[in-house]
């Protein structure tokens, strides 16, 4: 197949859609982000790197970490951590509160907010520095060492993140919070604020390619059928409200984020990870959205 084409005709059919969406100024360090930008890399499972654009530019991947920090957690504490937040797809906006109040502090699956900070507490809870834990874990999976904390981003949704800490207090409320609220959204801004390119990020996802063995030094670090539930997870909640869309229009499992990233996947055979600033009405990136549906639409290959 010839990927490289494939990918220079995709970018030349998304590039109408500059302008359709929004930058993410809610975050105000998000919104002095350049608008017209589009990478997009292909990592195939026998370690073959395909990219066009800015696939080298660093970006806030924003809720894509809520994927590495679950499969983290997911292996350190196994079965247990689903006794604090569900799987069920939420079909309610990433931060719903009255979603919360609902569910009695349990949140419906662990890429919303909500759930996103009940695992970054058990992620507090289980390592004694778990921002550098964050940092060793995506080093080891991207297969480098340049990726740090942007702290800027870090300190902007400190600063504006109301409804982030009106979510932790209420998981405090309802003994679904272990540590201090201020520790655990410290290390979740921080998670989030997290800088990578898409090549760096598809790399990071051939971890759930390989069915949770790590390509490059061939660890085991999630059992075949952790794999199989997160990779299960991804293809049903991993778009906020527009997981369904997602499914039905690209037909992987993946996530998104607020920076404008989208990183997805074929199981055995390969992944994905796209960029583009401009998001859409419920928070994913307008361009990366149609560039994920023409390729698995023209390569004829997704779950589906």
């Amino acid at each position: 197949m010839n990927y490289p084409q494939i990918l220079q005709d995709i970018a030349r059919e998304v590039s109408s859609l500059y302008g359709q969406g929004k930058v993410a100024d809610y975050i105000p360090e998000l919104g002095k982000v350049s608008p017209r930008q589009f990478g997009f890399c292909l990592h195939t499972r026998d370690g073959q790197v395909f990219t066009h654009g800015d696939s080298d530019v660093k970006f806030s991947i924003q809720s894509i970490s809520k994927v590495f920090t679950l499969s983290l957690v997911f292996a350190h504490l196994g079965e247990a951590m689903w006794k604090r937040v569900g799987v069920e797809p939420s079909g309610n906006a990433f931060n719903s509160l009255m979603q919360l109040e609902y569910e009695k502090g349990i949140p419906r699956n662990p890429l919303i907010n909500a759930g996103a900070l009940v695992v970054t507490d058990m992620l507090v809870s289980t390592f004694r520095d778990p921002k550098a834990e964050i940092l060793r874990y995506l080093h080891l999976l991207s297969g480098s060492n340049d990726i740090q904390f942007n702290e800027s981003v870090a300190e902007s949704e400190r600063k504006t993140g109301y409804r982030n800490f009106a979510l932790g207090y209420f998981l405090k409320s309802f003994v679904n919070l272990e540590n201090d609220v201020d520790q655990v959204l410290d290390v979740y801004f921080h998670q989030c604020s997290v800088e990578m390119s898409c090549k760096e990020l598809a790399a990071a996802m051939q971890l759930f390619v390989h069915h949770g063995v790590e390509p490059n030094t061939q660890q085991r670090l999630l059992t075949m059928s952790q794999t199989k539930r997160l990779n299960a997870v991804m293809q049903t909640c991993g778009f906020y409200d527009e997981a369904g869309e997602f499914t039905f229009a690209v037909g992987l499992p993946g996530k998104s984020g607020v920076g404008g990233g989208i990183a997805a996947l074929l199981p055995g055979h390969y992944s994905l990870a796209v960029w583009s600033p401009e998001l859409n009405k419920k928070g994913n990136s307008v361009l990366g959205m149609k560039a994920l549906e023409l390729f698995t639409t023209m390569t004829g290959r997704s779950v589906f």
